[in-house]
């Protein structure tokens, strides 16, 4: 280990705390320190270099140190780095607020800016209560999310999210919401066409009986993410936005991991031809650049603020780098570099090839699932294949697929038994090429070898 290692991996033992992490364990090994980054690949502070296989947290598209994505920073730097929303405007937060307005579903025409998905899910939530109170219908108080739902870690998302690991501790801190069964054909005895009737069921009843006090439905659509990489059944999300609107409750699409052609179109609602009351997104919004979120609310939604001052409708919230300028700048950028390079189609052709790839996962006795959407994959280790029977979470299989992995030379993290692989929309066939070696290498060494079986 060099001297510049030592200082660093002490200075980060000391006093850096990192998110999703048990500390204890975490700081008896040695840190992995990412130095720099070129293209989809990462490099330590020791020269090894890793491929990005989860995109830096599901964010990167473009790959890392891109030349204009950099220069559209600098440019930027050279007339204001930040400028506050709060009664002005900047120029980059103007133009970004029309193009998205240009790509994302129809309907959806203004924008309000935020600096992560959890605040913008926040800002979504707040939205909603007080669109109805606007308008008089006080009753509608309530939310419904789905099961295993992720939305974020501040306390209103944590209150629409529904996985107990990260969310049961802070339940008396929450507001309680209705919770619906996210459609799984894995889980479910009938399938797909069973899990969605099971949804569908539960979201019209729920409906029937309690419309009048809810104010939404929040959904990531199409994709579950933190949940497992849940693909939902075709015509589901359809079906749900459907009800919504028969029974006066607004949508709420989360689509923070989904946006930015992750699953094989701009936006994961295109896919069902969905256009929600409000979206979120993040992640991809500055090709994984800098923290910048927005909330995109219809016409109808904003109107119900849209009043005379002494009428006190106004949306009390705000953060103080909402619509960062240097945040905006590289989002029209990355957006620019997405359509000279088309990249939301090619990632159909490139998400065929990973699929011809990871085919061969399908033969391996503990893999019980493998479940992809665009380039978003999720691959679900199970003790017993014909049963489905799952490994105990303390054996963190899924933990040691990963630790082989980065020993192989490339970086993603588990979702408890199921391995993730969302490789950066910019890798080549060649890049996914050795990044699927590794990942199928990295499953049969823990899974399937035979001191392993």
């Amino acid at each position: 280990m060099t001297t510049d290692y030592k200082r660093l991996a002490s200075l980060n033992k000391e006093y850096v705390w990192h998110p999703f992490t048990q500390m204890k364990e975490y700081n008896l090994s040695d840190p992995l320190i990412i130095e720099r980054g070129e293209g989809v690949t990462l490099f330590d502070v020791q020269g090894r270099a890793y491929y990005d296989g989860f995109s830096s947290v599901w964010l990167n598209v473009h790959g890392h140190n891109v030349p204009e994505l950099n220069q559209a920073i600098i440019d930027q730097l050279g007339k204001v780095a930040h400028s506050t929303l709060l009664g002005m405007a900047n120029v980059p937060a103007i133009e970004l607020a029309a193009k998205l307005a240009q790509i994302t579903p129809e309907r959806l025409s203004k924008v309000f800016y935020s600096d992560s998905g959890a605040t913008g899910v926040e800002i979504a939530i707040k939205m909603a209560f007080q669109y109805w109170h606007n308008r008089g219908l006080k009753s509608k108080t309530s939310f419904i999310t789905m099961n295993q739902a992720y939305h974020g870690d501040t306390i209103g998302a944590v209150s629409v999210g529904a996985i107990p690991l990260y969310h049961e501790v802070f339940r008396p801190m929450l507001f309680p919401s209705h919770v619906i069964p996210y459609p799984n054909a894995y889980r479910h005895e009938g399938g797909a066409e069973g899990a969605n009737e099971t949804t569908l069921r539960a979201l019209r009843d729920l409906l029937e009986a309690s419309a009048e006090e809810i104010a939404a439905l929040i959904v990531e659509p199409i994709v579950q993410g933190a949940g497992g990489i849940i693909i939902m059944p075709q015509g589901c999300l359809r079906e749900m936005a459907a009800l919504c609107r028969q029974y006066n409750v607004l949508l709420i699409a989360d689509e923070v991991a989904t946006g930015f052609g992750r699953t094989g179109t701009m936006f994961a609602c295109d896919l069902e031809d969905v256009s929600p009351d409000l979206m979120v997104i993040g992640k991809g919004l500055t090709g994984g650049y800098l923290p910048v979120a927005a909330t995109l609310a219809t016409d109808e939604v904003y109107n119900a603020f849209y009043a005379d001052y002494e009428e006190q409708k106004t949306f009390f919230h705000g953060h103080s780098f909402t619509g960062n300028p240097l945040g905006c700048a590289v989002a029209l950028a990355s957006l620019k570099l997405m359509e000279e390079r088309n990249m939301v189609e090619h990632v159909v052709s490139k998400a065929d090839f990973v699929a011809r790839k990871l085919a061969i996962l399908r033969h391996f006795s503990h893999v019980g699932d493998v479940r992809q959407q665009g380039l978003m994959i999720g691959i679900e280790l199970v003790r017993d294949k014909a049963t489905r029977e799952p490994y105990d979470w303390a054996e963190r299989i899924g933990v040691q697929v990963c630790q082989v992995a980065r020993e192989l030379g490339m970086l993603t993290r588990p979702l408890g038994n199921v391995i993730v692989f969302i490789p950066p929309l910019s890798s080549t066939e060649a890049e996914l090429d050795k990044m699927t070696d590794i990942l199928v290498e990295s499953i049969f060494t823990v899974t399937e070898s035979s001191e392993n079986l």
